[in-house]
Formats: structure tokens, C-alpha cells, sequence
């Protein structure tokens, strides 16, 4: 046992002493470490120092530099200030020698940039210039000149003046490229009147100045304003009508702004749409009535040619053919028969009148309808708008119009038309009244005999 412990011991001994080699190892090469640290930083830190001293050289001599840049600047800008100066002195000088040349050039030159002004605003504008392009150039640069104008140049401005009154008086046929809506061009033939109207063979044009190109109207306006500019160009010889905007263009685009009956109808909506339905069922009616009316009469009066053969394709012939059926019963009999019969024929002669009749009646109301509508559609326009715009309330308002004159024009026609359908139907059957009371009165008497 006491040699176990002793060899325990030894080994202990042992182990601490390796522990402590090792560690006195490592500390060796950590100061070893630190050493060529402190060289290693010294020598950057000489570098450093040393690229330091330079740079504060080149910076001084950068500074030096931007010195005697400045000194330079501020020599150039005295220098300047004073040219300046001096040529302010100089130019007044040579504008009183200007003024002293010129004498009373001075005013001619005003007189004529003026001129030239107000010339080039009338003829670029103007729809000569559609057969004449290019005139306004030479009156914009007169009107545009700092100096006195040439001979040459007074001479344009005369020119143009010139022109424009003689064509003011002419009616000249040209040729043209047209710009349709579409962007489309097509070479047309168009006669100028004056300075007043484009015409071509499909109405009016216009000329739009500011891309110098001739154009059709966005709209033409009414009918039979535009059949006359399609006939004064297609005729020949002697005179033919045709209207003329002295305005130059304004009123005709009055015009091409007025609404069509198709646009004011459709104004109407639903509500007047409804009412055009009414209409037509109504006229319908009234034709098929009136046809049948029509040959329903005929065949009356046929038959009446020929009392004694009844025909079953009329009335009269089937109370003609219950008459003979029934010659051998007495006269009140007879009559009840006869007046059955006529019952019975009355509904087929009156059939549809007073739908006729009650179209009439239903119309206007629909338009007051339309009215209240458009009257409501108004005041809620009002309430979200104002009434700053009138326009803004004008469709809501053409609504309430429309409609009350679309179940005006609806209901006018149809009370006529119900009136004669009426009459037809009611002439129809006081025929057979008669007929019947003749037919009546024939048995009476041949029963007092």
C-alpha cells in the first residue's frame, strides 16, 4: 500500500511539472507576438505620417492654386463690369443715332407692324387662305420685325390686304385636300363664297386655321339648309339659292349645335319610348280596323244589290239569311231574331275602337308622367350641382318636355284616328238597324194583308 501511494505521488509530480513547461511556453510566444506587433504598427505608423506630410504639401499647393484662380476671376469680372458699362453708355448712344436716321421712318414702322398685325389675325383665320395657303407667313414677320421694313415687305402686306378684298367678292371653284373626321384626306373639289362659305357636294366645310386643313363639319346643319349648298354646287347654269354665313363661320356653328327631331326624341327615354309604342300599337289597330271596316262595307253594299240571295261574308247577309229563315214567324218574333243578330255582329264591328280610344287617353298621362320624372331628375341635380350650370339641368328638363309633347302628339292622331274608325264602325251598323227595320216592317205589312 505505501508504495501505490508513493508511485501516485510520483506521477503527480510529474504531470504538474509538464503543465507548467507548456505554460511558460506559450507566454514565450505571446510576448514574442506583442514584440513583432509593435514593430509591425510602428512601421504604419511612419508610412501614415509620411503619406500625411505629402498630401499637406499637395493641399497647399492646391490651396495656392485656387488663390491666384480667384485673383484671376475677380480681375476678369472688374474687367467685364467695366465693358459692360461701357457698352451700356455706347448702345444709348447708337440707339439716339438710330432714332436721329430713322426721322419719320419711325412711325411708318409702327404703322406697319400694326397694319400687319391686324391683317395676319383676319386672313389667317379666313377661308381664303384654304385656296391660297402660306399668305399669313410674310404679315407674321412684318408684324414681328425689329428693324424697318423693305419695299418688298410693304408690298406683301399690300398684297395680302388686296387679295383678301378682291376674293371677299368672288365665287372661285378649287381644288382641295380634305381632312374627314376619321383622320381620312380626300381630294375634293370646293367652292368658295367669298369669305363667307366652304360648299362641296356633301354640304358645308370648314377651315380650321390652326392646322391650315379644310374639314367637314362636325355636324351638318338642318335638312334644307344643306340640300341648298349640295345644290348650288352641282348646278350649271342660271341662279340657284343657297345660304350664307356673314359671320364666317358662326352662325353655322349655331346650326350644326341646334338638336334633330331623332336627337329631341331621344330625349325622351324610356318614358317617351313607351309612348311611341303606345302610338304605333294604336295605329295599328286603327288600320286593321280601318281595312276591315272598309271591306266590310263593300260587301254590304254588294249585297244590297241583291237582297234575296244572302252572302254569310258580311253582316247584312247573315240577318238577310235569318230573315229568310224565319219568314213564316210573326213581325215581334222576327224582330227579336234580327235584333239577337245584330248583337251578335256588333262586337266583331267594334272590336278594337275603343282600345283606340283608350291609347288616346293613356298617352298624355304617360307624358305628365314623364314630366314629374324630369322635374324629380331636376331637383336632385340641383341639390348635388347648383344652379350655376344651367346645362347641367338642361337634359333632365328636356325629358320633362319631350315627354309631355310626345303624349301630345301621340294622343292628337289617335283621337282623329278613333273619331273615323268610330263613325265607320257606327255607319256599319245603323246599315243593319235599317236593313233590319225594313225587313221588319216588309213582314208587318204582308201580315195586315
Amino acid at each position: 500500500m505505501k508504495k501505490v501511494i508513493n508511485f501516485v505521488m510520483l506521477a503527480a509530480i510529474m504531470t504538474a511539472g509538464l503543465v507548467a513547461t507548456t505554460q511558460a511556453n506559450q507566454l514565450d510566444d505571446l510576448l514574442n507576438q506583442v514584440k513583432a506587433d509593435r514593430v509591425s504598427e510602428a512601421k504604419l505608423d511612419k508610412k501614415r505620417e509620411a503619406e500625411f506630410k505629402n498630401a499637406r504639401s499637395d493641399k497647399k499647393a492646391l490651396l495656392n492654386k485656387a488663390k491666384k484662380e480667384l485673383a484671376n476671376q475677380e480681375a476678369r469680372n472688374k474687367r467685364l463690369t467695366n465693358e459692360y458699362a461701357a457698352n451700356e453708355i455706347k448702345l444709348a448712344q447708337k440707339e439716339v443715332e438710330l432714332d436721329n436716321a430713322t426721322g419719320t421712318l419711325g412711325e411708318m414702322f409702327g404703322v406697319s407692324r400694326a397694319a400687319a398685325a391686324g391683317a395676319y389675325g383676319q386672313i389667317a383665320t379666313s377661308i381664303v387662305s384654304a385656296e391660297f395657303p402660306g399668305r399669313g407667313e410674310a404679315l407674321n414677320r412684318i408684324a414681328n420685325a425689329k428693324a424697318i421694313p423693305s419695299l418688298e415687305d410693304l408690298e406683301e402686306l399690300w398684297f395680302a390686304l388686296q387679295t383678301e378684298m378682291t376674293q371677299s367678292g368672288k365665287i372661285s371653284q378649287f381644288t382641295a385636300e380634305v381632312t374627314n373626321l376619321d383622320g381620312a384626306k380626300s381630294t375634293e373639289t370646293i367652292t368658295r363664297l367669298g369669305t363667307f362659305n366652304l360648299v362641296s357636294d356633301n354640304g358645308y366645310l370648314t377651315y380650321n386655321d390652326e392646322v391650315g386643313q379644310v374639314q367637314p363639319l362636325p355636324k351638318q346643319p338642318a335638312g334644307y339648309i344643306a340640300a341648298t349648298a349640295s345644290n348650288f354646287f352641282n348646278s350649271n347654269s342660271g341662279y340657284s339659292a343657297v345660304y350664307v354665313d356673314p359671320s364666317r363661320g358662326g352662325i353655322l356653328a349655331l346650326e350644326t349645335r341646334k338638336k334633330t327631331l331623332e336627337e329631341f326624341f331621344h330625349e325622351g327615354a324610356e318614358v317617351g319610348y313607351a309612348i311611341t309604342v303606345l302610338f304605333i300599337v294604336g295605329v295599328l289597330i286603327a288600320l286593321e280596323r280601318m281595312i276591315v271596316l272598309g271591306s266590310m262595307s263593300a260587301k254590304i253594299k254588294a249585297q244590297e244589290k241583291n237582297l234575296e240571295v244572302p252572302n254569310d261574308n258580311n253582316p247584312l247577309g247573315r240577318l238577310l239569311k235569318i230573315y229568310h229563315e224565319n219568314k213564316s214567324v210573326d213581325a215581334e218574333t222576327l224582330e227579336l231574331k234580327l235584333d239577337e243578330g245584330i248583337l251578335r255582329e256588333t262586337p266583331q264591328i267594334d272590336r278594337g275602337v275603343n282600345l283606340i280610344k283608350m291609347f288616346a287617353a293613356i298617352a298624355p298621362l304617360m307624358g305628365l308622367l314623364g314630366t314629374v320624372i324630369g322635374m324629380i331628375m331636376t331637383f336632385q341635380t340641383i341639390t348635388l350641382f347648383g344652379t350655376g350650370d344651367p346645362k347641367i339641368m338642361a337634359g333632365d328638363i328636356s325629358l320633362a318636355l319631350v315627354t309631355t309633347a310626345l303624349g301630345l302628339i301621340c294622343a292628337l292622331p289617335l283621337i282623329l284616328i278613333h273619331s273615323v274608325v268610330a263613325g265607320k264602325a257606327k255607319s256599319i251598323l245603323q246599315k243593319l238597324d235599317e236593313q233590319s227595320a225594313g225587313l221588319i216592317a216588309s213582314l208587318a205589312e204582308k201580315e195586315s194583308t
